[in-house]
């Protein structure tokens, strides 16, 4: 990133890190976890004002910083813990991306949603919400108004479970890692899967982070999938470089960091500083996410894509449930 370039996004960071700043003060204060006060602070800022474009370029990097406090993450995790859970968590996020995929075309082509619309909607509820319907969008050639469409309805569920898993979860009253799992195995998309983990313990968001993770890691897979599903006479088919382009290269850098942790090469004191700078980025970052679920952005959504993907929230969070509490 050139001088200018830094420049440029200065202003929406520094709103970000004094919102962050804020979130992680009132959460020594009072009850609230900050990444929920983060998350709240950043809707409240995007619905009240519209953000001027000098600031949105430095907001719009909220990306990058939950990605890098994922990669931090992964100093806090032990090879005991990824081979005790490792290879079941594997196994249900698999089951969960199949299973979702599958029954949301189903049920999108029983409400008679049109072909492109339901793998985009598929896509984001199933694999990684927002980056998964721009992925597939891309493999399928689909116009601007289906990704807007299939978005919004994604984002509308992003800002409903943030606020209702949490509350759910402590009322299960499930173990921290089986409540993480869990999450990440039923939330669309990486920052809330995130943000409702951490909001019950770091333990949980842990859990619910590394396994959204592994969910991740099939958006290259689906991508060819639906590019294959969706081919034409004329279409072109991804090889090998686009699966690479569209993977979510920040998985590696977590993984090895989870390798450098546990190959000693990290005494307890870096650890423990990585660890602290992860949940700094987290919740600055979280302030970025909570902007861009302005609820002004959602009116767009229809009715018929917020059935469809309800039912199959419902269905898949249900199967996983299960799954969870008979084999973690």
């Amino acid at each position: 990133m050139g001088r200018d370039s830094v420049r440029g996004v200065l202003p929406g960071v520094a709103l970000l890190a004094v919102l962050g700043i804020v979130a992680r003060e009132l959460g020594r204060a009072t009850p609230f976890s900050p990444f929920v006060v983060a998350i709240v602070a950043g809707v409240a800022v995007a619905a009240a004002v519209d953000l001027p474009g000098w600031i949105r370029a430095g907001v719009d990097q909220y990306k990058l910083l939950l990605e890098t406090g994922i990669v931090l993450l992964g100093a806090g995790l032990t090879v005991t813990q990824l081979v005790d859970t490792g290879p079941v968590v594997i196994v249900l996020a698999a089951g969960v991306v199949v299973f979702g995929v599958v029954l949301g075309e189903s049920i999108g082509r029983v409400a008679g949603v049109e072909p492109t619309t339901r793998s985009l909607l598929s896509a984001g509820a199933s694999v990684c919400g927002v980056s998964a319907v721009l992925a597939v969008a891309g493999s399928i050639s689909a116009d601007e108004a289906d990704i807007t469409y299939a978005a919004g309805t994604v984002l509308l569920f992003d800002a409903a479970t943030l606020l209702v898993f949490p509350t759910v979860g402590v009322a299960l009253g499930l173990p921290d890692p089986v409540y993480g799992v869990w999450a990440g195995l039923s939330l669309f998309s990486t920052g809330p899967a995130a943000a409702v983990g951490f909001a019950v313990s770091d333990v949980a968001g842990q859990w619910a982070t590394v396994t959204k993770l592994v969910r991740n890691a099939f958006i290259g897979v689906l991508a060819v999938g639906y590019a294959v599903h969706h081919a034409t006479a004329g279409g072109e088919r991804p090889g090998p470089k686009e699966v690479w382009y569209r993977f979510p290269k920040f998985l590696l850098g977590f993984l090895g960091v989870v390798v450098i942790a546990n190959a000693g090469l990290l005494d307890a004191g870096a650890r423990a500083s990585l660890s602290t700078a992860s949940d700094w980025l987290f919740t600055v970052a979280f302030v970025g996410l909570g902007m861009d679920l302005n609820p002004r952005r959602l009116r767009a959504t229809g009715v018929t894509p917020i059935a469809v993907v309800l039912a199959q929230f419902l269905l898949v969070t249900g199967v996983a449930y299960l799954a969870v509490t008979v084999l973690l």
